[in-house]
């Protein structure tokens, strides 16, 4: 089995590579490839991070424009995905910072902030009949934007991406053992998170709502007439 997995290995080196060269010449066409390819990976990366939709679309054009500004010094080291991964890491742990420190000098100005978008959320949540996945889907992120940046970024990286452990630790320029611990940690905060969920979810099982009793009182006095 190791022999089609290294063969495999070798082409996505050279594919990489021979598309980091059309765009190091200037070919669009092979830039907007690269984009298309990595867009969806590279954007849910970003938005775990950063926890805002607008930031992680604004970090990433950001990278996507530093990539193809240095794109002629791309190794084949590690894949574009990761190269890319290491550049948009770098360009929303910066973001961090830059909100921590306005943060300290404009506490205020953020709570209204955190206020306005708190109820913009509320407002725009799916609605009761929306589909089960759907809302799944929505409790899975707002949980994971709980766990701590450490946690969430190395989840994200390996649950969702499923990069490898070498991958994640090149990526965050932290030990494998680190990646493994982190991972395992996350793991366990996102089901102790969730499991409270369900338990709060399984108070409302059978929801007897409003039109239900209004149903059942019409059709009892309707028979007893």
């Amino acid at each position: 089995m190791a022999q089609p997995i290294a063969a495999t290995q070798t082409c996505d080196t050279k594919d990489d590579i021979a598309l980091a060269q059309r765009i190091a010449a200037g070919d669009l066409a092979a830039f907007e490839l690269l984009m298309r390819r990595h867009n969806r990976r590279l954007y849910r990366l970003a938005r775990a991070i950063l926890r805002n939709d607008e930031e992680a679309e604004e970090a990433l054009q950001d990278t996507y424009l530093g990539a193809y500004r240095s794109i002629g010094g791309f190794r084949a080291d590690a894949s574009l995905f990761t190269w890319l991964s290491r550049m948009l890491l770098n360009d929303c742990f910066a973001r961090l910072r830059k909100s921590e420190r306005r943060s300290r000098l404009f506490p205020l100005a953020d709570n209204i902030e955190n206020e306005a978008n708190a109820m913009m959320i509320t407002d725009t949540n799916p609605p009761y009949h929306a589909a089960t996945r759907k809302e799944m889907r929505a409790l899975l992120e707002a949980r994971l934007d709980q766990l701590p940046d450490t946690f969430r970024t190395v989840f994200v990286l390996r649950s969702v991406e499923e990069m490898s452990v070498e991958e994640t630790a090149l990526c965050l320029a932290i030990p494998q053992a680190t990646v493994r611990s982190r991972h395992h940690r996350a793991n366990a905060m996102l089901r102790k998170l969730l499991a409270r969920d369900l338990d709060l979810s399984a108070r409302d099982v059978f929801e007897f709502e409003g039109d239900h009793c209004d149903r059942i009182v019409a059709n009892v006095l309707r028979r007893l007439q």
